[in-house]
């Protein structure tokens, strides 16, 4: 049994991208989820595809950003592209392409969660930009990329914080002289698709919970979540020092710290 995509999936994920492949190898691997090939050499499926992918789109949009928006300085050009290659961005606009039903996964993941699928999308959305690449070229690339994008490029973006863990890790620096902790408290889920739930904690107080593909993505949205609660949400990001009279439990609800 051939664990790839099958020709229906190949022509429907070649009509959303405009392109018909001279390479089906290219193709068919950025369809198919690792789940589909187990025990088979890793370019049978989508992951070394969504390895190129992400350095083709991050270069794509940092340079649209840069002739787009000449007056933006580095840091809010950073905050925008974050948001625009986002893992939650990037699975949003391939589910409205409707890359969903052309991926290939196997039978452990025929039952696959919300979650599952939300991972599985962003990552073939990538090894498609991988593949378009080395099938077609970077002009047609850049095309396929800014025309899935195009709705969502607003430079209001631009002032939402880009990386979490800094901006935190700088606010309780500069205010309490200390450094944020994190840890973490689950893992869950199969090996080529787990779910990691972290904390972070300042001066022993849990502050923040997040959860995430990796533990990188679950740290910074446990970072993000103790940014909201330490500055609740204040313009000027200054720390709201009551804060750290409670701590959280598990499910982030506020309890007593003494």
């Amino acid at each position: 049994m051939n664990p790839k995509a099958t020709p229906a999936q190949v022509k429907a994920a070649e009509a959303i991208l405009g392109h018909h492949f001279s390479c089906r190898r290219y193709i068919e691997s950025a369809l198919t989820h690792p789940s589909a090939t187990e025990g088979m050499p890793v370019s049978e499926c989508y992951e070394r595809l969504e390895f190129l992918g992400d350095s083709i789109l991050g270069a794509i949009v940092a340079k649209e950003l840069f002739e787009r928006y000449p007056s933006l300085d580095e840091g809010a050009l950073s905050r925008l592209k974050t948001s625009l290659v986002s893992g939650e961005t990037l699975s949003a606009v391939a589910e409205d392409l409707g890359v969903g039903p052309c991926i290939a996964f196997g039978a452990s993941e025929k039952s696959k969660s919300a979650r599952g699928m939300h991972s599985a999308l962003e990552n073939v959305y990538e090894a498609l930009v991988g593949a378009l690449y080395l099938d077609a070229g970077i002009q047609k690339t850049r095309e396929f990329v800014l025309g899935t994008l195009e709705d969502r490029i607003d430079n209001h973006e631009a002032q939402a914080p880009s990386n979490p863990k800094s901006a935190l890790q700088e606010l309780v620096q500069r205010t309490l002289k200390c450094a944020p902790e994190y840890v973490v408290v689950g893992q869950e889920g199969p090996a080529h698709d787990p779910s990691f739930t972290v904390v972070v904690k300042v001066q022993g107080i849990r502050v923040g919970r997040g959860s995430g593909s990796s533990k990188k993505h679950a740290s910074a949205q446990a970072a993000a979540d103790a940014l909201e609660r330490l500055t609740k949400g204040r313009a000027d990001g200054a720390l709201c020092g009551s804060v750290l009279a409670h701590d959280f439990d598990e499910e982030g609800t506020c309890t007593s710290s003494h």
